[in-house]
This record gives C-alpha cells, sequence and structure tokens, in this order.
C-alpha cells in the first residue's frame, strides 16, 4: 500500500483542502516528533504517527470512532433546522472528514450517540438485521405499572407499522421511571410505543448501546470521547 504523503494526510484528518493544507505545511505549521516538516511531499509512517499543528498534537487516526452525552435541543444532522447540530460539539475537523451520527436520538432525548467516518460501520451498526439493543430510560407522565410493562413486552401497535412492536426486555426503576431495550429503531418508537399504552412520555435518555454502558464513559453532557478497541468490541452482539 503507497503512503500517503503529508498534504494527504492533513486532509484526510479534516484540516481543509489539499490546496490549503500544503500551505500550512510549506509555512512551517506542521511538525513530526519536535521537527518541522516543510516538504508536503513527505511520506512519514501514519503507525503512530502524532502531528503538530497551530502547536496542537493530533492524532492520526484512518477513522474515528465517537462517543458523545448528547445534551437536549441539539439535532442530530449536519443540517439542523431548529437547534444546534450535534457536529457542533466536536472539533471542526470532524466536519472536514465527513463524521456523521450513527443512528439519530431526538434533539430533547439526551444519552450515548456514537458517531463516525467510517461508512461501513455506520452501516452495520444501524443495519436491523444485527439487533444491536439500545437501552433507554424513560421519565413516563403516569406512574409505571405492571400492565404497562407487560404490554411493552407483548408489543404494541403503532401506525403506520406492519406489525406490533415489542420491547425485548423491560423494567420499572422507579414510580414514573421505566427501562426498556429495543432492538428496532422506528420513528420515535420509544415515546410512540408508551402513548400506544396509555403513557406519556415526559423525558428520555440513551443510557447504552450493545453492552457500552454511558455511564461507563464518565461523560458529562455534551462531553465526548474516542472508543478504544475494548470499548468498541461491546458493540457487537453476543450472538454475532
Amino acid at each position: 500500500m503507497a503512503k500517503l504523503t503529508l498534504d494527504r494526510i492533513l486532509q484526510s484528518q479534516g484540516f481543509g483542502s489539499r490546496k490549503y493544507c500544503r500551505e500550512l505545511i510549506e509555512d512551517g505549521e506542521v511538525s513530526i516528533h519536535g521537527e518541522v516538516v516543510d516538504d508536503y511531499r513527505a511520506t512519514p509512517d501514519t503507525n503512530g504517527l502524532v502531528l503538530t499543528i497551530f502547536e496542537e498534537e493530533w492524532e492520526y487516526r484512518e477513522h474515528v470512532y465517537i462517543a458523545i452525552n448528547k445534551p437536549q435541543n441539539i439535532e442530530c444532522s449536519r443540517k439542523p433546522s431548529h437547534h444546534p447540530g450535534v457536529l457542533t460539539l466536536l472539533p471542526e475537523q470532524f466536519t472536514w472528514r465527513d463524521v456523521q451520527p450513527v443512528g439519530r436520538l431526538d434533539h430533547d432525548t439526551t444519552g450515548l450517540l456514537l458517531m463516525s467516518d467510517d461508512g461501513a460501520f455506520i452501516h452495520a451498526q444501524s443495519s436491523p438485521k444485527r439487533h444491536v439493543p439500545k437501552v433507554y430510560a424513560a421519565t413516563t407522565a403516569e406512574p409505571v405499572t405492571e400492565a404497562l410493562i407487560a404490554q411493552l413486552k407483548a408489543g404494541v401497535q403503532l401506525h403506520d407499522e406492519p406489525a406490533p412492536l415489542a420491547a425485548t426486555r423491560c423494567r420499572q426503576l422507579g414510580e414514573n421511571l421505566l427501562e426498556i431495550v429495543l432492538e428496532q429503531g422506528k420513528y420515535h418508537q420509544v415515546k410512540r410505543m408508551l402513548a400506544a399504552a396509555g403513557n406519556h412520555c415526559s423525558a428520555l435518555q440513551r443510557t447504552a448501546i450493545g453492552g457500552l454502558q454511558l455511564e461507563a464513559l464518565e461523560l458529562e453532557e455534551g462531553e465526548w470521547t474516542y472508543l478504544d478497541a475494548g470499548q468498541m468490541a461491546l458493540l457487537v452482539p453476543d450472538a454475532e
């Protein structure tokens, strides 16, 4: 595999067009191991490569896999219409390199959101065939009852759905707090299922995807982190 030239490396990391990246290099703004590299045709080894650009370190990553603790009133869209987009929570380089949400959370839903620029990962993680469980904590308008839990487990019929949708698991966490696990990804699914079962969702947080727990990531609202190999492995369903 041919090595990337330094200007292409910077472009791949989201620092702008090749022309702009060449200008950065030729202006002496890029260092490797403490030494300025002003030749854009240089081909450094990308394995473990750490660049210093504008006096800030940037670790080379072929693809990025990110977890965000999404706050309320943030849209999971590259072209938001009513609220700030989720990319405003990330360095601007991620916009250049086309980092996208893996699935969606409503603007008023908080919690664990994955993002990546790896199209194959996004497709695989979003595919309903994978049956990746997603865990939500739903605050309900009316108290949680055993009948409500039984109904959600048995399945409720939603408008425009050919068959009833059921929770994979469901349990009460508090008088008005319900944990619900889904393997589908239908539009407004938790809210619509609760409404169909005779209750109402007043607040919703995604707390886990697969075995990846938001709590374990120790992220405040609006904070993000790169996922390591061990955390990525938690996203794979046990059946695979």
